[in-house]
């Protein structure tokens, strides 16, 4: 059962004693786990987010969100033109805890709703570019995943393979997808430090700009198209702003052959969708991910579109691609793309990294 705003109020001031809870309220603060949340107001007018995993999966975000979010020092904060959550205090709940955080004021907005031109969607874009333009130092100084561009393509590599070894993927999907992660040119890039986990859903936004980023947990280095496959499903004109005020920002920094990547990792999608039915054993997201392979072979067979990599064929449209990520049935707790949990390529952080008191 879930846990009301006011139980959820009552843990918040046994993580922090000397909180004075002037009012609070449910609120839904989920990215990509299940959890009891609660918007809390204090007695001089500043706001919280307490927040309770419900789930085994959860509870893992929750952590590697805790270890980024100690990472993101003051310094590393005041490079990024938005505010990131801070960690005020936890408590131990029925066999994990109660974290609270202070709360970032702010709209959310859909997709779809992104308009083009130096508003909203060039936000964005410049948003990402200030992730991707930090020093990796503080990553690797607080132990958190760091990949080498052979790293990135091996775990690429490795998740066709995955979705190969079902027999359920066409086999032209399967030879473009493996003649694109043969191309060299395809993946020769610097690793960046990425948020890992980006969608629409992390950005708070104000008058058309991204003014705070939430959903920390797959912080790491690593290929900065994987935080930019998402994009790629706003409506054309949208992104091509989102992707410019990206470029723009990197200048010297930016990849020539991101925007190609970008588009394999959202067709990688499916097959992550795939893979996660297996392991789930459920048949109906097996079926609806091999549907939506057909498909995506199908409009690849028939659409002329720009290559993927020199070597591939044509390449489904990504606002396609979203389109079939849209169809696929969601669960609650799950990834926003496909119902799967935050990329993790190498580790999760252990019970040392954060402090629990229990």
């Amino acid at each position: 059962m879930a846990r009301s705003h006011l139980t959820l109020a009552a843990l918040a001031t046994s993580a922090v004693p000397d909180l004075d809870i002037a009012g609070t309220r449910s609120y839904s603060y989920d990215l990509h786990g299940d959890f009891d949340s609660a918007l809390l107001t204090s007695r001089d007018g500043t706001e919280f987010i307490i927040r309770v995993p419900a789930s085994q999966d959860a509870e893992t975000e929750q952590g590697a969100d805790l270890v980024a979010l100690r990472a993101l020092t003051a310094g590393v904060r005041a490079r990024m033109p938005f505010d990131v959550p801070e960690y005020v205090g936890q408590t131990p709940v029925g066999g994990t805890r109660a974290v609270l955080y202070t709360f970032l004021p702010g709209d959310k907005v859909a997709l779809e709703n992104v308009q083009p031109g130096d508003g909203l969607a060039a936000s964005i874009g410049r948003a990402i570019a200030a992730i991707h333009s930090l020093p990796t130092s503080f990553v690797t100084d607080a132990g958190m995943p760091t990949l080498s561009t052979a790293e990135c393509l091996a775990a690429t590599k490795s998740l066709i393979a995955s979705a190969t070894a079902t027999g359920l993927v066409p086999a032209a999907l399967a030879k473009r997808w493996k003649e694109a992660v043969d191309d060299e040119d395809l993946w020769r890039f610097q690793p960046a430090v990425i948020n890992g986990a980006l969608t629409i859903d992390s950005f708070i936004v104000r008058e058309e700009s991204v003014v705070g980023l939430i959903g920390w947990s797959a912080l790491r280095v690593g290929d900065p198209a994987r935080d930019l496959h998402w994009v790629l499903g706003m409506k054309a004109d949208a992104a091509e702003s989102a992707l410019e005020a990206y470029s723009l920002a990197r200048g010297s920094a930016s990849d020539p052959n991101l925007l190609f990547r970008a588009t394999l990792y959202a067709e990688l999608e499916l097959a992550r969708w795939l893979i996660h039915g297996r392991e789930l054993h459920d048949q109906l997201i097996v079926d609806d991910a091999v549907a939506m392979l057909d498909s995506l072979v199908e409009r690849v067979h028939d659409d002329d579109l720009d290559p993927l990599a020199p070597n591939t064929g044509p390449i489904m449209a990504v606002t396609e691609v979203e389109a079939l990520l849209d169809a696929s049935p969601r669960e609650s707790g799950d990834d926003a793309s496909l119902g799967l949990p935050p990329v993790d390529d190498e580790r999760e952080p252990s019970d040392d990294e954060f402090e629990r008191d229990d």
